[in-house]
């Protein structure tokens, strides 16, 4: 905790049995042994140990950070335990493709961009994600890259994801802490009620659909749109996220104001960007959702769905309205409200497609 080096730093010893008061051995700085030694011309400083850790030759550093981009965009990273690179760790799947992208993201200046376009534009990456049961049998976890990755998204991913295509994501970069849609009084029983984090107050308008990168995380309740899609509550640091599937999620994105919401404006924008006809607009859907066409067996569902939910809200209007008065961004007023409910189940049933919240 401190912005500069003392002049004379102070001495440090090896604590016999962990007591302060009982010293051992004096020790100074260092890395340990089985690791290249810190050059020997220079202060044994920070600045010296920041320079160590990115030299060309160093074993580690290239290798667990591309390693971490290798996991995030294919699931599990080349070396699985990605937080563990020791003999405790498992051994890389692809040790020569972990040395190989290693020396190039080195000889590429570092450079993340360049790193990450050579991944997701690579024949590993854009195989077929589709899994024959031959292909099952022989690689179960996809360890060989027998087939494209295929992994649901992380918590933040879906929310701004749903945000993106119903066209309410707010992009801009900076500033403070948002605090968006989150069930009343879940601060109360976790906070001190001096605390400035004693209630929780939420945010409005444009704040309420910043990037998931800038929500307030209060550590001792985390939010829970986040925690049920398995984000660390931050109370330690996770490089390697577990992924569940449980009920609890699809009742989220069903359910949740955010998602809600986010269905009722991406309804309206099918309605007003889609074309005219119902089976174009839900083609355009579908396609912006997933990034393909429907089949015509989909198309063909997806119209029979539409027509029951526009019976249905035809004949309880009330219903429609009470549906549409979820979130605070303004409704439309010119569409019926019972044409933007049906397009808004319509919205919700796509946006909760397993091809919407999978990488594929």
């Amino acid at each position: 905790m401190v912005s500069k080096e003392l002049e004379k730093p102070r001495p440090t010893w090896i604590l016999v049995r962990g007591q302060y008061d009982k010293h051992g051995p004096e020790v100074g700085p260092g890395v340990p042994g089985v690791l290249p030694p810190l050059p020997a011309s220079e202060a044994t400083n920070r600045l010296t140990f920041a320079r160590w850790l990115v030299e060309p030759g160093h074993p580690l550093t290239a290798r667990v950070t591309v390693n971490r981009f290798w996991q995030h965009f294919f699931g599990t990273g080349i070396v699985k335990t990605a937080e563990d690179f020791g003999t405790k760790g498992e051994w890389p799947s692809h040790p020569e493709l972990l040395d190989w992208l290693a020396t190039e993201f080195t000889k590429s200046g570092w450079d993340v961009k360049h790193m990450v376009r050579l991944m997701v534009t690579s024949a590993a990456y854009r195989q077929d994600s589709r899994v024959t049961p031959q292909l099952r049998d022989l690689d179960p976890e996809n360890r060989l890259l027998a087939h494209g990755p295929r992994h649901r998204l992380d918590a933040e991913e879906l929310r701004d994801y749903a945000l993106d295509v119903s066209g309410l994501l707010n992009p801009a970069i900076g500033g403070r802490g948002v605090r968006s849609y989150q069930p009343s009084g879940i601060w109360e029983a976790v906070g001190y009620t001096t605390s400035n984090t004693a209630k929780y107050t939420q945010d409005h308008g444009d704040a309420l659909y910043r990037r998931s990168l800038y929500i307030f995380w209060k550590r001792t309740a985390a939010p829970p749109e986040m925690t049920t899609f398995d984000a660390p509550s931050r109370e330690k640091c996770w490089a390697r996220r577990e992924r569940t599937n449980t009920p609890l999620q699809a009742l989220l994105t069903m359910n949740d104001p955010q998602y809600f919401e986010a269905a009722r404006q991406l309804g309206y924008r099918l309605l007003r960007e889609g074309g005219s006809k119902d089976a174009d607009r839900l083609r355009y859907g579908f396609r912006m959702v997933t990034a393909r066409a429907p089949t015509e067996q989909e198309t063909a569902i997806l119209e029979e769905t539409l027509a029951s939910q526009r019976a249905r809200y035809d004949s309880q209007p009330d219903a429609a309205k009470k549906l549409l008065s979820v979130g605070e961004s303004p409704v439309p007023t010119d569409v019926t409200a019972p044409e933007l409910a049906a397009y808004t189940m319509m919205a919700n049933l796509l946006l909760n497609l397993d091809e919407s919240v999978t990488l594929n």
